[in-house]
């Protein structure tokens, strides 16, 4: 379970966050979260889906980084394929949490940094700092803090975005099923993607609405992502490829 605390230079200044990347520290996912506010960073090299809420009925894009639960396949011995890194995964340990203050007589919920002291990622050994040694904020936790004010403006632009694509009826479900190679056939349940034939059907006066929004740019990223599926089919299947050739040398 997380354990998180407010963060601040005193009670936290020995703290250490690891910044490589494996399954110790919670990459083997299939799936992370994806916000508009980095649509145009993310396109270029992951496939972007959406998904429903089953509890709540709200939409959540998501980039598809394997075929199953815990399949990254971007992520390679320590590395992270990609030139750009998700911001739900470059966050780390950290979040945004609300501290309510009384400004002048009235309740006010201020944005502040949070970390999760049980993360796989935090030490007080090894990693990059979070402090300075005189206690300022270190170029990392600078970093980190600029990632989080993207998830956090892109979770709340995306939302109203959602909803307004849906009720344009853009939001259509998937069946993603792929044949990787004659033995080899993999699906994805649960993604939904913008319909291409709809939004071109859509006239003049909805798609002016969606542009004014500031929506209909992430539309059309989201559609450029899906060449991205190319990359990911190639992995799948040189990794394949590898574990056969592995096998039948062990059987030798």
């Amino acid at each position: 379970m997380p354990r998180y605390e407010m963060l601040n230079n005193i009670a936290h200044r020995e703290l250490r966050v690891a910044t490589g990347f494996g399954p110790e520290f919670g990459d083997a996912v299939g799936m992370v979260p994806a916000y508009p506010s980095e649509y145009a960073e993310l396109q270029r090299e992951y496939p972007i889906f959406l998904r429903k809420d089953a509890a709540t009925g709200e939409w959540q894009s998501v980039v598809l980084l394997g075929f199953e639960q815990h399949e990254n396949l971007y992520l390679d011995d320590g590395r992270w394929n990609a030139s750009y890194l998700p911001g739900a995964a470059a966050k780390g340990p950290f979040l945004i949490g609300f501290q309510e203050n009384r400004i002048d007589g009235a309740l006010t919920r201020e944005p502040v940094l949070h970390v999760d002291l049980d993360h796989p990622r935090v030490s007080n050994s090894a990693g990059e700092p979070v402090f300075l040694p005189q206690g300022g904020n270190s170029p990392y936790l600078d970093h980190i803090a600029n990632v989080l004010r993207g998830i956090h403006d892109g979770h709340a632009f995306g939302a109203e975005m959602f909803a307004m694509l849906d009720t344009k009826g853009l939001i259509q479900p998937i069946t993603l099923d792929v044949q990787i190679d004659p033995q080899n056939r993999v699906g994805v349940n649960g993604l939904h993607a913008i319909d291409r034939d709809r939004l071109a059907q859509l006239d003049g006066t909805a798609l002016a609405e969606l542009n004014r929004a500031g929506y209909l740019e992430g539309a059309y990223l989201m559609l450029a992502s899906l060449h991205n599926m190319r990359r990911l089919i190639a992995e799948k299947q040189r990794r394949l490829r590898a574990q056969d050739a592995a096998t039948a040398t062990g059987r030798n």
